[in-house]
This record gives C-alpha cells, sequence and structure tokens, in this order.
C-alpha cells in the first residue's frame, strides 16, 4: 500500500478471509448503538479471535444489554467515555460508535494512550478535524479503520477482481445509487440523530461517504480532477406540509396523520402489532418495547413530530459528479424517495464490457462475444451486503498483525475519500464545479 499512486480512498482489495493463527484481540467499546453492537458482534462469533472487555454508553438499556452479552465486570461498564478512558489502555482496541461530532475528540484522546482505532464513518464532521485525525493516528503509530463499509462486503470485493482483472477494458464511467428508503429518512434524516447539519454535518457526509468511497475503491489509482453537486430539501419542510394536517405539530394529534405516508404512528407503532421493533427499538431504551412505551416516546421526542415541522435542513435527495484524470467520469444519486432501503445499485460501464450490480448479483456483458455472464459472490450475512463482517474481520486481523494493510487502505487514503465528500458538497452549496485538487490542497492547510 505505501507509496501508491491513489487519491480519493483508493487502495487495493482488502484481504478479509479469517484465518485462526492470530493472537485474541481485546477492545473496547465507546457509543453501543447500532453500529457500536455490530462491530462488537464480531467477538460473539469469533471469540478466539477477538473479545470485548469493556463498554461506555450513556443509555442504560444498550449498556446493561453489552454487560450481560459479553459478561462484563461492573467496573468495565459505563456510562462516560472518559471514565473508560481514565482507567488508561486496558485493551488492545478501541470500536468508536458514538455520534459523528465526537468521533474527533474521541480519536485524538484514544490514540495518544496507543490504543488501535476502528471508528464509525464519517471519520469527523469538518475537514480540519478530519486533517488533524490522519495525522494524530499516524504520530501515535495505531491502526486505523473507518466504517467506509461496502468496500469489505463480498459483492465488491468480487466486483473490483472484475476490474482490476482488465474483463472490462478501461473505465469510462459508473453510475452508483443509494436508495436511502422513505422510512430510513424520515427515521434517521427528518427526525433523527441526523437531522440538522449543525448538529452533525450535511446528508451527503452522514449517509453516502461510504458511496463515494467505493466508486474512489473501484478507480482505486485515479485522480478525482473536478466535482459538481446538486440536491435539495425538496419534501420535508413547512412548504409541503398538507393543509388538512392543520396546525398539528405531533402525529398522534393529526387529523390527517391516516393519509400521511410518514405518520410516526404507522412507522413505530402499528408495527409493533405484528412483533416489528425495527424502527422503534432505535430510540427507545426499554428492555421490552410495548404501545404504551412507544406512545410515550412518541409524545416526548422529536419521533413524533410532524416530518413537516421538525428543524430539520438536510438534502432528501443529491447527485455528485466526478471526472478523474484521462476524463473517466463517476454520477452518484442519493434519493430518500425509494422503496428499497439502502439496497444499492451500481453500473460500470468499460471499453470491453459492462457490470451491472444490486449488492448481492452481477451481471459482465462482454461487448466482443455478446455474452453475459452472472456473478453470485458468496452471501456474507450482516448489514451492507456482508460488508460490516467484512471491516470487522479485517480490523481484528490488522490489530492482531499490527498491519495496516490488512485493511487494504491508508489513513491518508480514508482522508482523501472524506476530502472528495466535502468537494461534493462544497460544489453543492456553490453552485460550481470544484477543481478537487486544488481544495484538497486548502483543506491540507486547514487548521482545527
Amino acid at each position: 500500500m505505501k507509496g501508491r499512486p491513489t487519491l480519493a480512498g483508493g487502495g487495493s482489495v482488502a484481504k478479509v478471509v479469517e484465518t485462526e493463527d492470530h493472537k485474541q484481540v481485546t477492545m473496547i467499546i465507546v457509543g453501543a448503538g447500532q453500529r457500536g453492537q455490530t462491530y462488537a458482534r464480531y467477538a460473539l462469533e469469533h471469540p478466539t479471535l477477538s473479545k470485548v472487555v469493556g463498554v461506555a454508553e450513556p443509555r442504560p438499556h444498550r449498556r446493561n444489554l453489552m454487560k450481560k452479552t459479553y459478561n462484563l465486570p461492573d467496573d468495565m461498564v459505563v456510562a462516560d467515555w472518559e471514565e473508560l478512558l481514565a482507567k488508561g489502555r486496558v485493551a488492545d482496541a478501541v470500536v468508536i460508535g458514538t455520534l459523528d461530532q465526537m468521533h474527533a475528540p474521541q480519536v485524538a484522546a484514544f490514540s495518544k494512550l496507543g490504543y488501535d482505532i476502528l471508528c464509525e464513518k464519517p471519520m469527523a464532521v469538518s475537514i480540519a478535524d478530519c486533517v488533524k485525525m490522519t495525522k494524530e493516528v499516524k504520530d501515535a503509530g495505531s491502526i486505523f479503520g473507518v466504517g467506509h463499509v461496502l468496500r469489505y462486503s463480498p459483492f465488491n470485493q468480487a466486483v473490483k477482481k472484475i476490474i482490476d482483472s482488465g474483463a472490462l477494458g478501461d473505465i469510462v464511467n459508473i453510475q452508483h445509487i443509494e436508495p436511502v428508503g422513505d422510512e430510513h429518512f424520515a427515521h434517521s434524516f427528518v427526525r433523527g440523530n441526523w437531522h440538522k447539519e449543525s448538529d452533525t454535518s450535511f446528508a451527503l457526509m452522514t449517509k453516502c461517504c461510504h458511496d463515494i468511497d467505493i466508486v474512489s475503491f473501484y478507480l482505486s489509482g485515479l485522480v478525482p480532477k473536478r466535482v459538481s453537486s446538486f440536491g435539495s430539501l425538496f419534501q420535508f419542510n413547512k412548504a409541503k406540509k398538507p393543509k388538512e394536517a392543520g396546525n398539528a405539530r405531533r402525529c398522534l394529534d393529526c387529523a390527517y396523520e391516516p393519509k400521511c405516508t410518514w405518520s410516526a404512528k404507522k412507522i413505530y407503532l402499528q408495527p409493533l402489532t405484528t412483533d416489528d421493533q425495527h424502527w422503534a427499538k432505535l430510540f427507545v431504551d426499554a428492555d421490552v418495547l410495548d404501545i404504551e412505551n412507544v406512545t410515550d416516546a412518541l409524545n416526548k421526542t422529536n419521533y413524533g413530530s410532524c416530518v413537516y415541522e421538525t428543524d430539520n435542513d438536510v438534502v432528501d435527495h443529491q447527485v455528485v459528479n466526478v471526472e478523474y484524470d484521462g476524463g473517466v467520469t463517476a454520477n452518484i444519486t442519493m434519493s430518500a424517495f425509494t422503496e428499497a432501503e439502502c439496497e444499492r445499485s451500481t453500473r460500470i460501464h468499460g471499453t470491453k464490457g459492462e457490470l451491472i450490480g444490486d449488492m448481492t448479483s452481477f451481471t459482465v456483458f462482454d461487448f466482443l462475444t455478446r455474452t453475459k455472464t452472472v456473478h453470485n459472490p458468496p452471501l456474507q450475512g450482516g448489514y451492507h451486503g456482508g460488508g460490516d463482517i467484512g471491516l470487522s474481520k479485517a480490523f481484528v486481523e490488522a490489530v492482531a498483525r499490527k498491519d495496516q494493510s490488512k485493511l487494504g487502505v491508508t489513513p491518508d487514503e480514508v482522508l482523501n475519500s472524506h476530502l472528495l465528500v466535502f468537494a461534493g458538497e462544497t460544489a453543492r452549496k456553490q453552485g460550481t464545479v470544484v477543481n478537487f485538487e486544488e481544495f484538497k490542497k486548502e483543506a491540507l492547510a486547514s487548521k482545527a
């Protein structure tokens, strides 16, 4: 990996094949929400390779769940991450699964103690903090992984191998779509933790930084030259509120609620009748979810608010266009308005063939022979087409062997991938075409 001429998160195919001949890696979990629990789960499934030895989580229900699941002693289960930090280095690695704006100070603190770090994406919410974080982990000699999980899925590993084999010829264009899903967007980006840019970051960063990264992974070795972007908050604003909803600010008080697509009652309460806790369990801190405690939460939290009356300001659809060296182009589209939930689709156009995929299988059409081959990479389970498991495997092996290359990406490449996302949002907000090389030069000179 060292010295490879790549920008914007390139790198070779990560080696995520499990081996049984390395030491057990111990880790602490800082932030035991969905992402923290997902990365921790690898230790349950592979106890000889990894072990969770502590957790910091402010919510009592999740803290207690982790204590029970991983048989943790009382003194290693804390609410405040700084309390865990104060214990010194008590494990080989730390998994940081907290909210985005907390990543920078936590990575800074744990890297100084010599921890290897797996940080959920995005690495940070400002350019200056991303640059600073990269320097910190490099200076500390920490193994550093970030939640760009798509590149670790069996599907994307297989796609990368096809590209590198030359079967598609020279890549000319890539089209990549991230269908967020209408309920997912309403939950996370209208009512939820990522609804307001000033609280976390813009939607392209919080939702799609790993989509920008996967395109750069496909095109490793190519330098991005120019970036443009368009998008807006089209639907989830006061101007689009149905007149029949009147002045209602909460779904449970609204006469229009039965006709509203994004009714909180439809998303959180009604599914409980079929034991579907998919969305409710993400914000109700209780051992048992029922109509009563979910209703109470909807009356008290933002999750019961009308989607047209919250203070959300992140875009609900966006396109990003990137031109690379040699005229190669890529388009990344994010949309809230889809049935599919994060079931990405990709088209890759080469001079010898075309690849069309949907995260589970893909076809390759050969222009010369006019034949089509179907590829079905092995399904690995879990989120992101198995990417979460793949990243967990790669990180544990990288820590065990003290070898950053096992992650298939360097801290500098992680930074470059994030800078491309920042460039995309800058292009959208300013209505300009951003020269990426100049943008990166200015970014690297930024101070936190």
